[in-house]
């Protein structure tokens, strides 16, 4: 099953995935993506604030954020690491559990990127909303390293998302019955 939609002018088909016997979402991954990445982002820096810095999670925000700050003219955006590594240094952390993974995961910003955060103003991307899980643990760590979230913004809202007002985004997904049917 696929679901068909509109995305920053270009169609695209979603497959349906299982989340559980009751719920279905479409599949959005822009990787391998360019010609839609770059849509994407060029139609949501036109509706974002001003900011200073902006921030994604690992992994599937990775080319959206890449594009944005490429078309904006930025010199630097910050990633939340799935894992720390060794090149970080004063880590900090927040734990998150998403839909689309098994688990509570940790995320984790390298302490010099949170000490150029520092009273800045930090845009938050990624590439779907879905529970808000994912979103609230990066404004964790935009608040541990001091600095402000002027504003959230993602390609698609999927589900109860797309009604936050706090969120700028492109195109609502719906959430999905079993038979592939769209939930109202």
């Amino acid at each position: 099953m696929e679901y068909e939609m509109t995305i920053a002018g270009l169609k695209r088909s979603l497959p349906l995935c299982k989340v559980s016997d009751e719920l279905y979402i479409g599949a959005f991954v822009i990787f391998g993506d360019p010609e839609l990445t770059t849509a994407c982002a060029e139609e949501l820096l036109k509706r974002v604030p001003q900011y200073d810095y902006m921030l994604t999670a690992e992994a599937k925000g990775i080319p959206l954020i890449h594009e944005m700050a490429r078309l904006a003219g930025n010199q630097k955006y910050f990633l939340a690491r799935k894992k720390a590594k060794l090149y970080m240094r004063d880590v900090f952390e927040v734990e998150v559990k998403s839909i689309t993974t098994e688990g509570v995961q940790k995320l984790y910003l390298d302490g010099s990127d949170a000490d150029l955060m520092k009273g800045k103003r930090i845009l938050l991307v990624d590439d779907v909303i879905s529970t808000g899980e994912s979103m609230a643990a990066l404004e964790k760590l935009v608040e541990k390293a001091g600095g402000t979230v002027c504003g959230r913004a993602a390609i698609l809202a999927e589900g109860d998302s797309g009604r936050r007002e706090d969120i700028i985004y492109l195109e609502q997904l719906p959430l999905f019955y079993p038979d592939g049917k769209p939930k109202e």
